[in-house]
């Protein structure tokens, strides 16, 4: 009997392990169907729930409270985006970039409450914002996890 409960509980941790660096973070969004097009009603969407709920501590072009968001959709997965969104509590507990950022940064992403849709609206405005970058202003941009 032990040596089962030993078997799961290794099982669990591996598994675990696993999928807190799969590059998806910790939450609720295991999958994220982006369009070849970008969809400019969510971009406004997006725009104006990360001016009232976001720009307090990030900024687009610069590295404010929070890090720089320029190229953030070249980066990191988009579930990682919306899952750093959802659950920054979880994510920087358990997720090894969230964790990695947040040791740099010293500050703890606040949960703004912001819902699946917005969060979704926000990640299609990151990526309205990323879409015309070249190699060279993504690389320009420091990656403040490693």
């Amino acid at each position: 009997m032990r040596f089962m409960y030993f078997v799961f509980l290794l099982s669990f941790v591996f598994v675990s392990a696993v999928n807190a660096d799969s590059g998806s973070g910790i939450g609720p969004v295991k999958f994220v169907k982006l369009d070849a097009t970008i969809n400019q009603k969510m971009v406004e969407l997006g725009k104006t729930t990360f001016k009232t709920k976001c720009s307090q501590c990030h900024k687009i072009e610069k590295r404010y409270t929070g890090p720089q968001l320029l190229a953030v959709t070249k980066r990191r997965k988009p579930e990682w985006i919306m899952n750093m969104i959802l659950n920054p509590l979880e994510m920087t507990k358990q997720d090894p970039t969230a964790k990695a950022l947040q040791s740099k940064l010293l500050v703890q992403m606040a949960n703004q409450n912001v819902g699946e849709i917005n969060a979704r609206a926000i990640l299609e405005f990151f990526r309205n914002n990323d879409k015309a970058l070249t190699e060279k202003e993504i690389q320009a941009v420091p990656d403040l996890s490693k």
